[in-house]
């Protein structure tokens, strides 16, 4: 039976590490498209734009809502129809959605790693931190010169595209203003993160933060973000905002549709 779930625990990380596999029919809904060409990642990204109703007919400027596995036939549809459904409820303010659709998945949202297992389940390139340069230091400026923008800016992700969230928080928190991660894949590097967490909210900047998280029932998932959860309870800075969400419900592939809206109330409104 060991052997089972081992084998079982193996296919989910594998997972991770690829396109997301589950098909939904979300509707695609009105948004604009462009390309930029990259230095960081030596690549032209694709990058899907979703702008709140009225956008084109007011002069008002929103913040920026960022996205990993935001291609159209990936997240993008859902959150964006996520975030109209809201703000036509009154429920958030308006955002701007920015989803960057995915090359090399395993590639751009993994950071190093010294752990020769994580071999099998993703490239260990530590491609994080080019993708992260990548958005802060040509997307960022591509948007905000092409869209009216405020500059207040956050990013969310699921599994591995969390993974990237809280390794974003934990080493660039002042890259964004607000973090959502749904069932981040902090097994990776031997959990570094989380064994680590109460070492990097020490070195947390004096600046205004906020982190919604969430972990599912996985136990290579759940054990580590109830492990941050425990720094976070003992050693959060008092300018950091945060909440955790144990959900031992919700499965691997079912958290971030059932979460989303709560993650996205709590986080886009001032608490």
């Amino acid at each position: 039976m060991k052997k089972i779930y081992a084998f079982i625990g193996i296919l989910v990380l594998l997972a991770n590490c690829k396109s997301k596999q589950v098909a939904y029919n979300d509707p695609v809904p009105d948004h604009d498209s462009i390309t930029v060409v990259s230095k960081h990642v030596n690549e032209t990204r694709i990058i899907n734009i979703w702008t709140p109703p009225g956008y084109d007919t007011s002069t008002d400027s929103f913040p920026v809502l960022y996205m990993p596995d935001g291609g159209v036939k990936e997240d993008f549809p859902h959150i964006a129809n996520t975030l109209s459904k809201l703000l036509s409820e009154n429920k958030i303010p308006p955002f701007i959605l920015v989803g960057i659709e995915n090359t090399e998945r395993g590639r751009d949202l993994t950071g190093a790693s010294e752990a020769e297992d994580d071999k099998q389940y993703c490239p260990i390139t530590d491609g994080a931190k080019n993708f992260r340069a990548f958005i802060t230091e040509e997307l960022m400026p591509e948007i905000n010169a092409t869209y009216r923008t405020t500059k207040e800016k956050g990013i969310i992700g699921e599994s591995l595209a969390g993974l990237f969230v809280m390794e974003t928080f934990f080493v660039q928190p002042t890259a964004f203003d607000f973090y959502i991660a749904m069932d981040p894949s902090l097994w990776w590097n031997n959990h570094y993160l989380s064994s680590h967490a109460e070492t990097l909210l020490s070195k947390l900047p004096d600046t205004e933060l906020k982190l919604w998280f969430a972990g599912s029932s996985v136990e290579d998932i759940s054990q580590y973000t109830r492990s941050v959860e425990k720094a976070l309870i003992s050693h959060a800075p008092e300018t950091l905002t945060w909440k955790y969400a144990d959900e031992p419900k919700e499965k691997h592939h079912t958290i971030f549709r059932a979460t989303k809206e709560k993650a996205l109330i709590w986080t886009l409104n001032d608490n």
